[in-house]
């Protein structure tokens, strides 16, 4: 696969509704979950090795606050973390204290974003907003474009859609591709992750479906999980979207990003994901342009595995909060 750099990136530019390119698509299950396990078993990586796919997967987090107690203050602090996601003395035993090392975005909820922003200025790090009534995307359509403009109009760079489950699942493929297409118009510039909360969908096959949908209605990335399901990100819904990305660049020419989220906590579980990305994508998805993790705690246990790479010591977690 030929490298394409950030800047030389194609924004997807959407396509008329096909139904031929999902519909009929079997998933197999088993399969899929047997490809999975397979993953992190036949790739395992070690001592300097690992430490650098940790901190590569410290450039591709969606570094996020989603709580009802969200606060200025506490954005604030997400902030300064995402600036300095890693510690200096443990950046400085790694030989890269001169990386300008940072997450990949900052993710808040739509009234969050100015305090983002202006937490965020002079950085090149983009703050993101979930938007469409997350988590659950039940209020009428005109009221959730309205919450995309308005978070796009505070600076949000990036919108995080969720999907209408119940189209999804009663197959309605016209009227969810008509408002996802109404909602990357409202995003603009921004771009546009959608939200499909897989553990909702039901079945693999209706995965792939919505995956292509969305790609096709314009989605800039493709997206797991809200993290507020009873199912999140697991790696066989993650390597059937992947799939599913791979199927619509092979037609259409341009790549699709991808967003695990919910759920991903440990050190360990980045590498796994990376590896998916690199055996069914190759090199070029290992960037943050075309992968990202939502996660919040997943940060402090890099950072606590990176501590032991350089010291030979597990510090306590409290050592590395996320904020």
């Amino acid at each position: 696969m030929v490298a394409t750099h950030a800047a030389e990136h194609v924004r997807n530019p959407a396509m008329p509704l096909d139904l031929s390119m999902f519909e009929g698509h079997a998933v197999n299950r088993s399969a899929a979950e047997r490809r999975a396990s397979t993953l992190s078993a036949r790739r395992s990586v070690k001592k300097v090795y690992q430490a650098a796919w940790l901190v590569n997967a410290v450039r591709m987090i969606d570094l996020t606050t989603l709580s009802g107690d969200d606060t200025e203050g506490k954005v604030q602090r997400l902030c300064a973390k995402a600036r300095q996601p890693i510690a200096p003395y443990i950046m400085d035993g790694l030989g890269l204290s001169e990386m300008d090392l940072t997450v990949g975005a900052v993710c808040v909820y739509p009234t969050m974003v100015p305090h983002a922003v202006k937490a965020l200025k002079g950085t090149s790090i983009p703050v993101a907003s979930v938007a469409t009534g997350f988590p659950a995307g039940l209020i009428p359509l005109n009221l959730r474009l309205e919450e995309i403009k308005y978070a796009v109009g505070e600076g949000a760079g990036e919108i995080d859609i969720v999907i209408n489950r119940e189209m999804a699942l009663k197959q309605e493929w016209n009227q969810l591709y008509d408002e996802i297409a109404a909602m990357r118009e409202a995003c603009g510039e921004a771009h546009l992750k959608a939200i499909l909360a897989t553990g909702e969908l039901e079945t693999l096959r209706n995965v792939y479906a919505a995956s292509m949908v969305a790609m096709q209605a314009g989605a800039d990335f493709i997206k797991t999980s809200t993290g507020k399901e009873g199912v999140n990100a697991t790696l066989p819904v993650s390597l059937t979207m992947v799939r599913a990305l791979r199927d619509y660049g092979d037609a259409t020419g341009y790549q699709i990003g991808f967003k695990p989220a919910g759920g991903i906590k440990a050190a360990k579980e980045a590498i796994a994901w990376q590896v998916l990305m690199k055996e069914e994508m190759g090199r070029e998805w290992l960037e943050p342009h075309l992968f990202r993790f939502g996660a919040s705690s997943m940060l402090g246990d890099i950072e606590r595995q990176l501590e032991h790479h350089v010291t030979g010591r597990y510090a306590s977690s409290s050592r590395h909060a996320m904020s």
